[in-house]
């Protein structure tokens, strides 16, 4: 399909989505659906629009994301426009956003900054619909191998680039309808990391404080010594009872130690609160098993950072194949949708 070739005009104040020439816009449509259901076409990239346009000029598309924002193209863009424009030389086309200027606080300047957003808008944060139309911004480069630019925002006036390193979105969730009890997830787990062990409180108890039942509490000094052993041992059957029976856990958790590279996590619960591509599954009408498999890294600030320390980089590429094991034995024994870190779907055959 010809693209239309990019006007430098239209990224005066637009926040801009910069992609590799062979992503097509029904990758980014799909995409769009993921985080905003109601995503639509308003003119499919090349249709006719009524009242023409210049002869030989294919038009852009206008992808509607909420009540206030679209996303306009792809446009071509040459090697001239790239530098131009201070984006990746390997970009191929630009999508612009139309979307309303609305800034929240400052950045807390001693948190994370995974994205680089903190970066871009020092004087104020996005909020509201400017906030969940960039932050998909970002998800859509980190997942495509694209980039943003964003509107300048800062002191200098000038636009802020952000590449998003696609490798940082390690983890992964498992969405099922199916629950599996927790040895049987920790077997689950093994198959991928035999170190697995299950993280759950340990129930332990030494019975009452000695004494009891024998020596009167205060304000019961005038009940009857056989009355108070009764009740006393029929306490402590109700206890021992308790603590026998086994309980249907709502959450639990599976962990493997990888020492210097971090642990691998896997959580599992009930969520009704569920992203909006599981969300219209029909399973999952009243709500998912969510199987989460995520890495905590040794020094977890590493992993809020914008680029991080090389041994990160190093712990991160040993990790994640153990992630994507687990997650694969996970959805082996389920089924169900895996999605990234982003909230995007992944095709198991692609992991």
């Amino acid at each position: 399909m010809p693209v239309p070739p990019f006007d430098l005009r239209d990224a005066v104040g637009r926040h801009l989505l910069v992609l590799p020439a062979d992503v097509g816009p029904e990758e980014v449509e799909v995409l769009a659906v993921s985080r905003f259901p109601r995503a639509t076409w308003e003119s499919a990239p090349g249709a006719a629009r009524p009242g023409g346009g210049r002869r030989g000029v294919v038009p852009a598309g206008v992808l509607r994301l909420s009540r206030h924002s679209t996303l306009v193209g792809p446009c071509a863009v040459d090697r001239n426009t790239t530098v131009d424009l201070g984006v990746p030389p390997a970009a191929g086309q630009v999508y612009v956003l139309h979307a309303p200027v609305e800034r929240g606080e400052a950045p807390w300047r001693g948190g994370g900054d995974r994205d680089g957003l903190g970066r871009a808008f020092p004087d104020g944060l996005p909020v509201r619909d400017e906030e969940r139309s960039v932050t998909w911004l970002v998800a859509v480069a980190r997942r495509l191998g694209g980039a943003v630019r964003v509107a300048p925002g800062g002191p200098d006036g000038s636009p802020t680039l952000l590449v998003p390193d696609p490798s940082a979105a390690v983890d992964l969730t498992v969405w099922t309808d199916i629950w599996l009890e927790p040895d049987a997830g920790l077997a689950v787990m093994r198959q991928a990391v035999p170190r697995a062990q299950l993280d759950l409180p340990a129930a332990t108890w030494s019975g009452p404080p000695r004494g009891t039942g024998i020596e009167p509490a205060p304000g019961a000094q005038d009940m009857d010594a056989r009355e108070r052993m009764a009740l006393h041992s029929a306490a402590d059957e109700a206890d021992i009872a308790a603590l026998s029976a086994s309980s249907h856990r709502e959450v639990y958790g599976a962990l493997a130690d990888l020492e210097v590279d971090g642990m691998i996590a896997l959580t599992v619960g009930g969520e009704t609160d569920l992203p909006p591509v599981i969300a219209g599954v029909p399973w999952a009408a009243h709500g998912a098993v969510a199987y989460r498999v995520t890495w905590e890294p040794f020094e977890l600030v590493e992993g809020e950072l914008e680029r991080p320390s090389l041994a990160h980089r190093v712990a991160r590429g040993r990790v994640t194949p153990l992630v994507i094991a687990v997650t694969r034995a996970v959805h082996a024994a389920v089924g169900g949708e895996i999605t990234d870190l982003m909230g995007f779907v992944v095709d198991p055959a692609d992991l």
